[in-house]
């Protein structure tokens, strides 16, 4: 018998093999299940020293490209910092990847909106109580998917 959602077990895709679509079809480069920051353990494999990609759930919709040039090689989890609840729970998570699963890089991809700003926060809150320091970058997208800006953020 299983507890809880079926949906939020924990499934990992890395060693999923990527054949050729002769019809042209791009191949989706999600990783791992669940992805939704609130569902994800932040000790699931597919973390262990990855490059980790937070983004906000709008962002997929509007880049064209986000499989092939924003998540390929990524692991994954996106969150609303506007709708989410829980939000410390979130920084704890970031921590934890930092420190626990001993991630390489975070790249946090947000909108220009306003409230997307707080997904970021978050990722600097957590950078600053990490024992470990990484990389981590900003970039925020157009409501039209164009590339606003690109920065590294300080802890």
């Amino acid at each position: 018998m299983m507890d809880g959602c079926p949906g939020a077990r924990t499934q990992d895709f890395r060693e999923k093999e990527t054949k050729g679509d002769e019809s042209g079809k791009r191949q989706s480069q999600l990783r791992q299940w669940p992805i939704q920051l609130h569902l994800v353990s932040p000790e699931a494999p597919y973390y262990q020293k990855a490059d980790v990609l937070l983004s906000a759930d709008c962002v997929a919709f509007t880049v064209g490209d986000f499989h092939k040039d924003y998540l390929k090689g990524k692991s994954i989890a996106i969150a609303c910092p506007k709708l989410d609840e829980g939000q410390d729970e979130y920084v704890e998570k970031i921590k934890s990847w930092i420190d626990d699963t001993k991630i390489n890089t975070l790249t946090v991809m947000i909108m220009q909106v306003p409230c997307c700003g707080g997904l970021v926060a978050m990722a600097q809150q957590a950078l600053q109580s990490a024992k470990r320091k990484i990389p981590v970058k900003s970039i925020v997208v157009s409501l039209q998917g164009d590339i606003l800006s690109e920065e590294w953020v300080e802890a």
